[in-house]
C-alpha cells in the first residue's frame, strides 16, 4: 500500500501551469511535515516547497514567487500550484511527509516542461 498518493504530473508547456497533489493514507497517523522535493536525472534532491514541523512554509529559491503550496489537514494532503513553468523545471516531483517517528516519499511524478 502506498502511503503517499501523488497525482497531477505530466506535459506542459513553458508558460503554463501544473498542480500536483499529495495525500497521505490512513497508516500515517499523524503529519506534522510535508512537502515536496524534485530532482533531476544524476542530480540530487532539492527542496520546492514544504510546510515545516514548526508550522512554517518553506520555499525553494527557484519557487518563490512562482510555486504556491496549500494543505488541508483533516486530508492528510498537500497541493503544489506551480504556474509561469520553464523547461528547468523539468523533474520528477516527489511528496513527503513525517511523523513523529518516520520519514515517507512518494513515487514521485514525472513534470516536463517542454514546447
Amino acid at each position: 500500500q502506498e502511503q503517499l498518493v501523488e497525482s497531477g504530473g505530466g506535459l506542459v508547456q513553458p508558460g503554463g501551469s501544473l498542480r500536483l497533489s499529495c495525500v497521505a493514507s490512513e497508516s500515517i497517523v499523524s503529519v506534522n511535515a510535508m512537502g515536496w522535493y524534485r530532482q533531476v536525472p544524476g542530480g540530487q534532491r532539492n527542496l520546492v516547497a514544504a510546510f515545516l514541523s514548526s508550522g512554517n512554509v518553506h520555499y525553494g529559491d527557484f519557487a518563490k514567487g512562482r510555486f504556491t503550496i496549500t494543505r488541508d489537514n483533516a486530508k492528510k494532503a498537500v497541493y503544489l500550484q506551480m504556474d509561469n513553468l520553464n523547461p528547468e523545471d523539468t523533474a520528477v516531483y516527489y511528496c513527503y511527509a513525517k511523523d513523529n517517528d518516520n520519514f515517507y516519499w512518494g513515487q514521485g511524478t514525472q513534470v516536463t516542461v517542454s514546447s
